[in-house]
C-alpha cells in the first residue's frame, strides 16, 4: 500500500503543535496562579490576633544586632522594655492615649493656619528662632548630660525643637521622675546663658526681654495638652555615644515642670529649628537622622544620627517640604491611598488642600474627611465577613472579633511624592480597643483644610530617614519588628 507522505507530515506536525500548546497552556495557568498568589500578598494580611495584644515581657532578641554604641535604643514609654517601667506607675488606657493624641492634633492644627496656606520647597531658608513645641510623644531614648555624664531618659519628638530636662533645685515644681534630677552645680561644664545674649533673643520661648532681665535667660514652653516646662536656658555637654560628645549644647534646665510626661526626665527636640538637637549637631551629623519604632511595646527600635541613618539599601525617598509659617515641621506631599491593592478614587485636591506632615509624637494618622471616608468605606467592604462593633473614642471603624484567633485584614498603602509608597504594617492597620474589639487605626480630621498627619502607629517597623539638608525623607520596610 502506498504511503501518503504529505498526510503523515501533516499528522506529525499537528501532534507536535498540540503538545506544545498543551505545555504552553499549563505554563500560562501556572504563571497566572503564581501571579494571583503573589497579588494576594499585596491585598491582605493574615494576622494572629494575639500578635496585636501588648505583651507583658520585653523581647529584645530580634533587635540585638541593630543596637550598637552608635545607635540609641528606642522603647515605648509605657512598655515592658522601657527603663521607666519600674515601680507602680499607672499605664494610661487606650481611651486616654487617644484623647491626649486628639489634644495634640488640635494644637498642631491651631498652629497651622487654615487660610492662605502655602507650602514651599525644602530650600526655603529657616529663621534662626526657636519654635514652641507642641506636645509629648510615646517613644523614649537615653542620652547623657553634664560632666561627669549623667544618663537621662527623654521622650523624643520631631514636632518639638527645645530639648529640656528637669533640674535642681526645682524652685517652682517638678513632677516625679525615675532618675535623679539633674543638679547643675555637680557638672563642671554647665553654664547659664545670659538674658542679654543674641542666643536668648532668638529663643521664642524666652521669657522677659533684654531690658528687664537681670542675669540668666529663662524660658517657658506650654504644650497642647497644657503640660509645661520652664526654667533656665543653659549650655552643657550632651553625650549621645562614647564617641559623639557635644560641648556647649543649648537646652532648657527646667525648674518648673508639670504635665503628661510620665516619669520621663524631659524631652529631646528633633524639629528643624535652630535650637533643635538636629540643628545643634549638624556640624557632625549634617542634619541626617533616622528612627525605627517597634510595632509592639514589648520590642525595641532605634534612633540613629549621621552616617548610621539610612545606611542600608532599599530606602524609598519622597521630597521634604517646608510650610512657610511653620518651618520646624516636616511636611510631605501625599498623593493617594490603596486598600487591598486597589487605589482609591480620591481627588488630588483633597491632599493638596490639607497638606501632610509626619510627626513622631502623634499616634493615629489623621486624614482629610474625603480621604478618610473613602478609606473607611473600602476597609469595611474588605472586612464585611467580620461583625461590626460600635465606635471607640475617635476610632469609628471597629469589629467584634470574639471567637476569632486569626483575621484577614486588607493591606493599606499610602502614596507620597516621587512615587514613594508606605505599605502599612498590620500593627498600624488594626488596633485592639478591648479583648474583643478591634478598630481601624486611622481617624478623620474635622475640616478639609486641617493638615493631615502621618502618625507613629503607621510608621512602625519602617526606618524613617530624615535627610534635612538633602530635602528628602525615606521609608525602608522591615527595619525593626
Amino acid at each position: 500500500m502506498a504511503i501518503n507522505c504529505s498526510f503523515l507530515l501533516v499528522l506529525l506536525l499537528s501532534t507536535v503543535l498540540h503538545l506544545l500548546l498543551f505545555d504552553c497552556s499549563e505554563k500560562v495557568e501556572a504563571y497566572r496562579f503564581g501571579k494571583m498568589t503573589e497579588n494576594l500578598k499585596f491585598q491582605s494580611h493574615v494576622v494572629s490576633l494575639s500578635s496585636l495584644i501588648p505583651a507583658e515581657f520585653c523581647s529584645t532578641s530580634d533587635q540585638g544586632s541593630k543596637i550598637s554604641s552608635k545607635l540609641l535604643q528606642v522603647t515605648h514609654k509605657h512598655g515592658p522594655c522601657s527603663p521607666l517601667n519600674e515601680g507602680n506607675a499607672k499605664i494610661p488606657s487606650l481611651h486616654q492615649i487617644l484623647m491626649d493624641d486628639q489634644t495634640r492634633v488640635k494644637s498642631i492644627h491651631s498652629k497651622i493656619s487654615k487660610k492662605n496656606k502655602k507650602v514651599a520647597d525644602s530650600k526655603v531658608k529657616l529663621p534662626a528662632k526657636s519654635g514652641e513645641s507642641l506636645g509629648t510623644g510615646n517613644f523614649i531614648v537615653q542620652v547623657g548630660f553634664g560632666t561627669p555624664k549623667q544618663d537621662f531618659t527623654l521622650v523624643f519628638d520631631t514636632g518639638s525643637d527645645l530639648t529640656w530636662i528637669q533640674c535642681q533645685p526645682c524652685a517652682g515644681q517638678c513632677y516625679s521622675q525615675q532618675d535623679p534630677i539633674f543638679d547643675p552645680s555637680a557638672s563642671s561644664t554647665y553654664s547659664n546663658i545670659s538674658c542679654r545674649s543674641t542666643t536668648c533673643a532668638e529663643l521664642k520661648s524666652a521669657t522677659g526681654n533684654a531690658r528687664s532681665c537681670s542675669n540668666t535667660c529663662t524660658y517657658q514652653v506650654v504644650y497642647g495638652d497644657s503640660s509645661y516646662s520652664g526654667g533656665n536656658f543653659a549650655t552643657d555637654t550632651l553625650t549621645l555615644s562614647s564617641s559623639d560628645v557635644f560641648p556647649n549644647f543649648e537646652f532648657g534646665c527646667g525648674e518648673n515642670n508639670q504635665g503628661l510626661f510620665g516619669s520621663a526626665d524631659g524631652l529631646l527636640g528633633l524639629g528643624r529649628d535652630r535650637i533643635s538637637t538636629v540643628s545643634q549637631t549638624a556640624y557632625k551629623y549634617r542634619k541626617l537622622f533616622s528612627y525605627c519604632l517597634p510595632s509592639k511595646s514589648s520590642s525595641t527600635g532605634y534612633l540613629a544620627f549621621g552616617t548610621e541613618a539610612g545606611a542600608s539599601s532599599g530606602t524609598q525617598y519622597t521630597p521634604l517640604l517646608t510650610e512657610s509659617r511653620n518651618p520646624s515641621f516636616y511636611f510631605l506631599t501625599m498623593t493617594g491611598i490603596s486598600v487591598a491593592g486597589k487605589k482609591l478614587s480620591i481627588s488630588p485636591s483633597v491632599f493638596t488642600t490639607s497638606g501632610t506632615l509626619i510627626d513622631s509624637g502623634t499616634v493615629i494618622t489623621r486624614l482629610a474627611p474625603a480621604a478618610y471616608s473613602k478609606l473607611s468605606s473600602a476597609f469595611r467592604e474588605a472586612m464585611s465577613q467580620y461583625p461590626p462593633a460600635p465606635a471607640y473614642s475617635i476610632l469609628d471603624t471597629c469589629y467584634n472579633l470574639a471567637g476569632f484567633s486569626t483575621v484577614s485584614i486588607p493591606t493599606i498603602e499610602l502614596y507620597f511624592g516621587g512615587g514613594t509608597g508606605l505599605n502599612v504594617a498590620p500593627s498600624g492597620i488594626l488596633v485592639q480597643a478591648s479583648p474583643i474589639q478591634y478598630c481601624l487605626g486611622f481617624a478623620e480630621n474635622s475640616d478639609a483644610s486641617d493638615v493631615a498627619i502621618l502618625g507613629n502607629l503607621q510608621q512602625q517597623t519602617f526606618e524613617i530617614v530624615y535627610n534635612v539638608d538633602g530635602g528628602k525623607l525615606g521609608f525602608k520596610a522591615g527595619a525593626c519588628s
